[in-house]
């Protein structure tokens, strides 16, 4: 495989990904920028497409300056994830969940790298995993954090 493909493949399995869209929460300056927007910590909701009732807020540092406002910035890996249930928890159409599956991910790079957000079920424990990490198509950050949602016993989760 040529390496130009090598490098867009991931790109092009991540625009297949479910669409989960980021709910702003809030918003705190941690760098004061003269120009440009300033370096932020933003927290972002986003409910999971496939599990009703379970909501998970993702906190990230977001860089800002002149770079931030063009678009051009790289943000930094750091990241930190809270799921709750927020509601009664179903699984529509009871559909089987995958053993592990990306949840969604958001470019935190003008091109090459992305924050992750991966679901996992522990059928032993009837629970769900959420991690969230970022990656680069070359290199990633071992850097990552995890959230556990426990579900009641008596509502089962479908696995495939």
């Amino acid at each position: 495989m040529p390496k130009i493909q090598r490098l867009l493949l991931p790109l092009l399995l991540t625009a297949t990904a479910a669409t989960v869209h980021a709910e702003p929460i809030g918003e705190v300056d941690t760098v004061f920028k003269l120009i440009g927007p300033d370096h932020k910590i933003v927290v972002e909701a986003y409910d999971d497409p496939k599990v009703v009732g379970v909501t998970c807020y993702v906190s990230r540092a977001k860089t800002g300056g002149i770079k931030g406002a063009l678009g051009v910035a790289e943000d930094k890996s750091d990241a930190s994830i809270a799921c709750r249930q927020v509601g009664p928890i179903s699984f529509p159409g009871g559909k089987p969940l995958p053993k592990q599956e990306e949840m969604f991910s958001e470019r935190i790079s003008l091109v090459f790298k992305r924050l992750r957000v991966v679901r996992m079920v522990d059928p032993k424990r009837n629970a769900l995993v959420y991690l969230t990490y970022s990656e680069r198509v070359i290199e990633g950050s071992p850097q990552n954090s995890v959230t556990v949602v426990a579900v009641d016993g008596g509502t089962p989760i479908p696995v495939k």
